[in-house]
Order: C-alpha cells, then structure tokens, then sequence
C-alpha cells in the first residue's frame, strides 16, 4: 500500500468523528462535509513526519475552517437556519446516530446559531469533544484563559433555555401524535391543553416566532386547512413531522418536549431548505 492510500485509510477512520464535530459548529450538513473535505485536501498536502497525533491534528484543521466559515457568515450578515437531520420514526440510522449521539437537536442548534463563531467552536470542542482549553486557544486565538470564559459564557447561553427535554421518544411522539391529530380536527382546546403556556415556535418563513399556548394554537389550526398528509418521523433524533402536500416535502416540525408539554416547535417551510434536506432514509 503507498502512502497516499494508507493516509486516505487512516483519514477515513476519522471522519465520522470529523463530520459530527463540524455539523455541531456549522449546523449544516453540506457544509460540514467541506469542511471535512478541506481538512482531507490539506492533509494530503501535509508530510506524514510532521504530524504527531493525526486525531488531534484533524480535529485542530476542521475546527479552523469552522471558525473561518461562521466568521464569513457573520461578515455576509446571514441569517443561517440549522439543517435538520430526518430520520424514520422506528430509529435512526448508524451513521445519523453518530452525528446525534450528544442529544443535539434542532432546538439546541437554533440557540447555537446565536453565539459568537469563537464561542461556538469553543464550547463544541470543550464540552462535547473534551478537547483542553490550551488546544483550544490557538484556534480561537485567545489565551488559554479567555478560551475557557469563551466555553463558559457559551453554556450559560445554553443553559437559560427552558427545562432539558424529555429523553424519551415514545413520550415525546404521544404528544407529538396528540398535537397532529388536535391540529387535524381544529380543536383549538385540545391544542392548547398539549403545549406549555410559553411555548416557543419559530418558522424559517420570514424569520417567523410565535410565543405562548394560545397564539401557537391558533397556528396550528391553520394547517388544519392546508389538508397535509403528516407523517411520522425523528428530527435530530426528537420525535417531529413531515408534512406532505400533493405528495411533496412541505415542511418539516420539530419538537421540544419537557416536562409533558410541548415548550418549542421548530419548522422548516423555505422550498430551498427543505431540497437540500436528505429524506432518501425515509423510503422503503
């Protein structure tokens, strides 16, 4: 085996690790894969001798090109909505699992999308890849120090969302059933009686949020008539909705669940967003 081969056979062990970090930094699927496809290209270029710990040294490249990434969006004044990952309502795939196997859902990654590109890289490599903070400062470039209060003022951002959701899928898909069949039926009553009173829903249409039961209530019974084929399925591994029309995606609802209720629903409805979404995992 040259060594090209066996450089590409060492990368390829890595880059689930790879992919799954820069998706938690970036958001976005498509764009974790070029960042992960940049890190390979430098790689290639690099002399094997000069690597000591291609782990580490690949973890360093994909968190740099992240960084350089969030920063041209900030610069470009986007307003990025995460891209979910679907799955069927029986599971996730081996490889989707890899990307969710720290509970990242849809909601988490729409708070993520509010920090800072240096504090988002920060917390990603600190508190979900353990990653030390005296690795962490050269590529945030920060001191050691200031990387730390970078992660820390990260997770407090974090942590001021509402109450950690229910981990359980099949509590979450009850209420999730519950809901699709009030919003069906119009039952504004019922609609109400499943959501927390300061539930949160955010719509990527015209940057739409909608606070508290009542005004999410009246929102659901609007799709009742749009005569949407719902159907079951995970997002980022939560129980969530795919809503066919004349047998197209129309949008997808992702769901927050925490103590019983239901405190945020997610929805992506732009035509574009939902193209770019993998449902192929859905057939068959």
């Amino acid at each position: 085996m040259d060594e090209r081969a066996w450089l590409g056979e060492r990368f390829e062990e890595q880059r689930p690790r790879l992919r799954a970090a820069a998706y938690r930094m970036l958001g976005s699927l498509s764009e974790a894969d070029d960042a992960v496809q940049e890190a390979w290209l430098r790689l290639s270029g690099t002399a094997d001798n000069e690597i000591d710990d291609l782990g580490a040294w690949l973890t360093t490249v994909v968190a740099r090109i992240s960084l350089n990434m969030l920063r041209s969006r900030k610069v470009r004044g986007e307003a990025h909505m995460p891209e979910p990952i679907i799955d069927r309502a029986d599971g996730t795939t081996p490889e989707h699992g890899v990307l969710l196997a720290d509970g990242i859902g849809l909601a988490l990654l729409v708070v993520l999308e509010t920090l800072a590109p240096a504090e988002r890289v920060a917390f990603v490599l600190h508190d979900v890849f353990g990653m030390p903070f005296e690795q962490i400062a050269p590529i945030v470039e920060r001191t050691p120090a200031a990387a730390r209060q970078l992660a820390s003022r990260a997770r407090r951002r974090l942590q001021a969302r509402n109450a950690p959701p229910d981990a359980d899928v099949q509590v979450q898909r009850s209420l999730v059933d519950a809901f699709a069949a009030a919003a069906q039926d119009g039952d504004f009553r019922r609609l109400v009686a499943i959501l927390d009173p300061q539930v949160l829903l955010r719509a990527d249409v015209a940057s739409t949020q909608v606070r508290g039961a009542e005004q999410v209530a009246r929102r659901a019974q609007s799709f009742s008539r749009l005569g949407l084929l719902r159907r079951p399925v995970l997002v980022n591994g939560a129980a969530g909705l795919l809503g066919m029309l004349e047998g197209k995606p129309f949008a997808v609802m992702a769901f927050t669940v925490s103590g019983g209720k239901i405190t945020e629903i997610d929805i992506v409805r732009d035509p574009e967003r939902l193209e770019k979404l993998d449902l192929t995992v859905l057939d068959g």
